[in-house]
């Protein structure tokens, strides 16, 4: 009776022997996630910082002395500080009755006018032998000489008023009292113009070779998380300092939208090489041995082992030029402890 038992028992042992091994296969599988291998877009920059800056800005000064008035917009209301102002826009005026006075504008247009025509008669009588070649030289002078005088008057009542000598915005308005006389370089205003701004920035003496000029920089700032301008290289310098082993170069940036403001901390990368397409993988998944650099791929529920060689790369990205094909499973999380042929199960 017993002997007829045995085989029932020994396939009921073989039974619970094969589903513990089924069951232990399951749990050593390393959980994973992949993302399937595709060509993209990458770009090498480098990544530095700077401060950026108006390429148009000037602070005025009072050319003489006067009485100060404040000059209107177009709506008829006092300049403020903020306000646009376009170029020949007068922002304020230096009252100064006794300059004016002095100038006689009125007195040195008539001469020049009268002084004009006696010119023209000379030349005339000249042509006809009437007068010398002197008394015509005379006459010529004394014309060039009260143009001189009618122009410097011009000059004189210009500096009476501060005008816009460019587009821009005022940042910058001192304040006086309506009708305080104010000294001569007293300050009196402020203009930028930030639609174009320029960035100082140094970077490593090893990127000297390949920074050049109109190369483009992406620029970014922390209150723009949404925003990213574009800007160009404009000048490089061909030295390196001695002391920081870094060189200067400046970039310009496109601000039309006025996203930045003249003294904004940026981050800026200027880009050195791209790829419109190219396989390209995270890069922190690399990893690096006495072999070289590896990642893994899914290939029949285990973990292959890839060497593979890079090229253009960035914080972010690799370029992989061999040792992977599209669409294979690259495995991006749980990578940390396989090897070669380690069984997985993807997770995703």
């Amino acid at each position: 009776m017993r002997l007829k038992q045995i085989p029932w028992i020994f396939i009921l042992l073989v039974f619970a022997c094969n589903k513990s091994q089924e069951s232990l296969d399951t749990q050593i599988a390393v959980p994973v996630s992949v993302q399937d291998v595709s060509l993209q877009p990458i770009e090498e920059f480098v990544t530095t910082t700077g401060t950026v800056k108006a390429i148009q800005q000037v602070v005025l000064k009072a050319e003489t002395d006067g009485f100060y008035r404040l000059g209107k917009d177009s709506r008829g209301k006092p300049y403020v500080l903020g306000d646009y102002v376009e170029r020949g826009d007068i922002i304020i005026y230096l009252d100064n009755p006794e300059l004016e006075n002095n100038i006689k504008i009125e007195s040195q247009k008539l001469n020049l006018d009268i002084s004009r025509r006696e010119f023209e008669k000379q030349k005339s009588l000249y042509d006809k032998g009437g007068v010398t070649l002197r008394e015509l030289k005379d006459a010529e002078r004394a014309f060039i000489d009260a143009k001189y005088n009618y122009d410097n008057a011009i000059i004189q009542l210009a500096k009476m008023k501060i005008v816009a000598p460019f587009s821009g915005f005022i940042v910058d308005l001192p304040y006086y009292t309506e009708g305080t006389r104010v000294s001569l370089n007293a300050p009196m205003v402020q203009i930028m113009n930030y639609k174009k701004l320029y960035t100082e920035i140094n970077l490593p003496g090893k990127e000297l070779g390949r920074i050049k000029v109109e190369q483009p920089v992406r620029i970014l700032n922390y209150t723009l998380p949404k925003d990213t301008l574009w800007g160009k290289i404009s000048q490089v310098s061909p030295a390196i300092d001695a002391d920081t082993r870094s060189f200067k170069a400046f970039v310009e940036v496109d601000n039309q939208a006025l996203l930045l403001r003249p003294g904004m901390f940026v981050k800026a990368e200027v880009v050195v090489a791209k790829k419109d397409s190219a396989i390209v993988i995270p890069k922190d998944i690399i990893l690096a041995g006495g072999h070289g650099k590896h990642v893994f791929v899914v290939v029949k529920g285990a973990a292959e082992e890839r060497r593979i060689t890079t090229g253009l790369e960035n914080p972010d990205d690799v370029e992989v030029t061999d040792g992977l094909k599209v669409d294979e499973r690259l495995i991006v999380k749980g990578f940390e402890t396989l090897r070669n042929r380690t069984k997985v199960k993807v997770v995703r």
